[in-house]
C-alpha cells in the first residue's frame, strides 16, 4: 500500500549571529546551510498495519509524513500510495488519506464544528448518505454530542482533538496519518482516543501511521516500530522483539500470605513490604515460570505479576544505541 524507496529532501536555511549589525550585513551577504532532512528513506507498510514511527525532534518524522501527504516534493527517490505518487497525483490521493496534526487545526474558530464538518464534507464530494452514516457514528464512538454545535474556539483541548479526528474521517479514507493527535490530551480523553482508533483499525481496517513522542501511545496502539534518527532510517521492527533485544531484565511482584519467598542468587529485590515483594531477574537466566514455580513451591502466593521494559525505557534505550 505504502512504498518509500530512497526518498531524499534537504532544506537550504538562512545563518546570522545575533546583533543589528550582524542583520544589516546579512542584507547584503547571506550565509546557508543545507539540513539534509531525510537521506535514503526506505520503508514499505502494508493495508491494515498500525505503525509507529518515532525519533527525536528534528529526526524527518514530519517531512516524511508531509510528503507522504503530498505536502511536500522529495529531491528524489520513489514514493507510491495505493498506485499514486502523492505529490503529482495530490487531488486524487487526498481522497484516500486523512490527517491530523496535533498542532494544528483544520476546524474553523469562530463557527459550530458541525459548520466544518460540511465544509469538508462538500471539499471532498462526499456522498449525502454516507457523511450522515459516517457523521453519525464518528458522534457515538467519539462521544461528540452537543459538542459539535460549539464553536471550535470554545472547545477544550481533548473536545477539539476529538473533532479534528471525526473531521479527518468524514470522507472514509483509507489511510490516518496521526502527528502527535493526543499532546495535551488528559489521561480519559487519551484512552478514549487510543480506543476508538483501535476500533478503527479492527473494524475498517484503516491502515494508521503514528508519530508521537508519547509512548504509551506507542504501546497501547502499534505492533511496529520504524526509528528515524539524523534523516536516515535505523531501524524497522516489531515491538515485542525491540523489548526482548533492548533488556532481558523482568521484574515479578507477589503477594503473598505468611513467610516471604526464598531469594535465589541471581535475583534482586527491588522492594519488600507487609505481604508484597517485587524481584528482579535475568529472564534469559531464570525463566519465568521457573522463577513462579520455584516461589509458589515455598509460599502461599495471593496474587502475582510479571512486566518487563516499558515502551518509554525502550525507546531511550534505542536512542542511546545509536546516540541520537
Amino acid at each position: 500500500m505504502i512504498v518509500l524507496r530512497n526518498i531524499n529532501k534537504t532544506f537550504r536555511v538562512m545563518k546570522r549571529q545575533s546583533g543589528l549589525g550582524n542583520a544589516v550585513k546579512a542584507l547584503f551577504s547571506r550565509q546557508h546551510e543545507t539540513i539534509h532532512a531525510l537521506q535514503d528513506v526506505s520503508f514499505t507498510i502494508s493495508e491494515g498495519e498500525m505503525v509507529g514511527y518515532i525519533g527525536p525532534n528534528g529526526a524527518g518524522k514530519s517531512t516524511t509524513i508531509k510528503i507522504l501527504c503530498g505536502i511536500l516534493t522529495p529531491d528524489n527517490g520513489f514514493c507510491e500510495i495505493n498506485g499514486l505518487v502523492p505529490w503529482k497525483q495530490r487531488l486524487q490521493h487526498v481522497r484516500d488519506i486523512g490527517v491530523v496534526f496535533g498542532q494544528r487545526s483544520q476546524l474553523w474558530w469562530d463557527v459550530p464544528v458541525i459548520d466544518s464538518f460540511d465544509l469538508i464534507r462538500d471539499i471532498y464530494k462526499v456522498d449525502p448518505v454516507e457523511y450522515k452514516y459516517n457523521l453519525d457514528e464518528l458522534v457515538e464512538l467519539l462521544d461528540l454530542g452537543e459538542i459539535i454545535k460549539t464553536p471550535t474556539r470554545t472547545l477544550s483541548l481533548g473536545q477539539r482533538m476529538r473533532c479534528e479526528i471525526a473531521a479527518s474521517l468524514i470522507h472514509s479514507p483509507k489511510i490516518l496519518f496521526l502527528d502527535e493527535p493526543t499532546i495535551g490530551l488528559d489521561a480519559v480523553s487519551k484512552i478514549s482516543v487510543r480506543q476508538f482508533i483501535k476500533k478503527l483499525n479492527a473494524e475498517k481496517r484503516t491502515t494508521v501511521i503514528l508519530t508521537t513522542h508519547d509512548m504509551l501511545d506507542i504501546e497501547a496502539l502499534t505492533e511496529r516500530i520504524i526509528l528515524i534518527g539524523n534523516g536516515k532510517i535505523l531501524l524497522d521492527s516489531n515491538m515485542d522483539e525491540l523489548k526482548t533485544r533492548i533488556s532481558t531484565q523482568k521484574t515479578l511482584t507477589v503477594d503473598y500470605y505468611g513467610m516471604s519467598p526464598p531469594i535465589d542468587r541471581g535475583w534482586t529485590v527491588v522492594d519488600e513490604r507487609d505481604g508484597r515483594i517485587t524481584i528482579s531477574y535475568d529472564s534469559t537466566i531464570y525463566p519465568t515460570s521457573d522463577v513462579i514455580a520455584k516461589i509458589s513451591k515455598n509460599t502461599t502466593i495471593r496474587d502475582i505479576s510479571v512486566n518487563g521494559i516499558t515502551a518509554e525505557e525502550m525507546v531511550a534505550g534505542l536512542y542511546s544505541e545509536f546516540e541520537i
